[in-house]
């Protein structure tokens, strides 16, 4: 049996049908694994910039002020997040019209390509101001396509399980992600442990890129390789694909839409600050070295990711109210005492990290399958995609920066409020929305 026939029979054995005890096909696992290995590596370049902010910083912007130059690079970190909605409606649109497997497809090629690129720019003191202007090109490029992958990732997972299993599905969307961070954060471990810091700017970090893109060629060739899924070939069979599936998502759609929004605002400001930025925060605000913050990042990430499919399973056993709830209830309660632990030590750092990621277990195993169960098939990657893409430019792609100012400016002590509050909206989202997890999908 082929794949796509795999895939079929096990939607049409657990979709709609209450009785079905979700056990996925050999079919629906050969696509989640396609479909996580894929996203893992386009990740990798995402997260290599963040991580490699210090050294980006000295290497494409005038020489003097540090943290002057640290925020430019953290605003180029944050233009990328203002394309991922504009990617998020052109590439969502793309894989509602044409199919997850070529939304995703095109997605992972543009990602490794912006990522080659930042890899071979040269220097300021090369090339003067072209130098930042290629970094914001590739930056750009690279918005553009995490804006699109989200959504035709998210849609592709959770519509290859069966109704009992979709959190644990959805789940590997997020071990995808933040094992892309992984790898990511072991090459910077590694490079900025074994390397000299004059060999870590000549160099060092431009193989860790490169690393990253050849991944990305690993993944182009998983996705060209996998079917679609059997709920898009039934939209497109059916005729309910639409022309504009961004329109009918505000139009036909606009409680959902809107509920995204607010799911999210939490879950990308914890992630960002927590999974992305902490490392590099530390080091700032305490002086740990860098290779021992991104030693523990590593570290508390193994954890993070083999947790994940088990808090999915969870999910789908309680609910996603139930789950999402403890993970914004958890941080509105300990913002406070787990950033003012966070000390120059290696236990210290590495419990700070290690607490908030358990909590954010609540979010990264929910996001995907709760943002899928509010939309059809025919509007799903739009609407995952783009409500999902405007919360994190606003809140995520600015976390960084944001955190940094506050260093910058004495307010240090304060960010626990800016956590607090994003918490507690998205707690009162989480209370307030209907439970999916039986919810009929078509």
């Amino acid at each position: 049996m082929n794949t796509r026939s795999a895939m079929s029979a096990g939607a049409r054995k657990g979709e709609g049908d209450p009785s079905a005890p979700g056990k996925l096909s050999s079919g629906q696992r050969k696509a989640i694994v396609a479909g996580t290995i894929g996203n893992t590596v386009e990740w990798v370049d995402w997260a290599l910039y963040s991580i490699f902010a210090k050294v980006i910083a000295d290497e494409f912007f005038p020489k003097g002020d540090g943290a002057v130059a640290l925020l430019s690079t953290l605003a180029v970190f944050a233009v990328g997040f203002v394309m991922r909605p504009i990617g998020a409606a052109v590439l969502g649109a793309y894989a509602d019209r044409r199919g997850r497997k070529k939304g995703m497809t095109l997605t992972v090629a543009l990602m490794a390509g912006a990522g080659f690129l930042i890899a071979i720019t040269p220097s300021y003191e090369q090339t003067g101001v072209l130098s930042p202007l290629l970094l914001v090109l590739a930056r750009l490029v690279q918005g553009f396509s995490a804006g699109g992958e989200f959504g035709s990732s998210s849609a592709f997972l959770v519509e290859s399980a069966a109704r009992g299993r979709r959190a644990f599905a959805g789940s590997w969307q997020q071990v995808s992600v933040a094992g892309g961070v992984l790898i990511a954060s072991l090459l910077g471990t590694l490079t900025t442990s074994w390397l000299s810091d004059d060999a870590l700017h000549a160099w060092g970090w431009r193989v860790a890129f490169v690393v990253g893109a050849l991944l990305g060629l690993v993944g182009l060739w998983l996705r060209v390789s996998v079917e679609d899924t059997e709920s898009f070939t039934r939209t497109q069979d059916s005729g309910r694909t639409r022309t504009n599936p961004v329109k009918a998502m505000f139009v036909e759609h606009p409680a959902a839409t809107l509920r995204v929004v607010g799911i999210t605002i939490a879950g990308t400001l914890t992630y960002y600050i927590w999974v992305n930025y902490l490392p590099t925060y530390a080091n700032l605000t305490t002086g740990i070295p860098l290779s021992t913050a991104l030693l523990s990042q590593t570290l508390c990430l193994i954890v993070f990711v083999i947790a994940l499919p088990f808090a999915g399973v969870l999910s789908d056993r309680l609910g996603r109210k139930p789950t999402m709830a403890g993970f914004a209830g958890g941080f509105v309660v300990l913002a406070w005492p787990l950033l003012h632990l966070l000390g120059d030590s290696f236990l210290s750092l590495f419990l700070v990290q290690l607490v908030g990621m358990l909590l954010i277990l609540g979010y990264s195993a929910n996001c995907a399958v709760i943002m899928a169960e509010q939309f059809p098939a025919e509007v799903r990657a739009t609407g995952i995609a783009l409500p999902y893409a405007l919360a994190v430019a606003v809140f995520g792609g600015t976390a960084p920066y944001v955190t940094t100012w506050m260093h910058e400016s004495g307010h240090s002590d304060m960010l626990w409020i800016y956590v607090s509050v994003a918490s507690l909206i998205s707690l009162a989202v989480y209370l307030t929305m209907p439970e999916t997890k039986d919810k009929e999908f078509k």
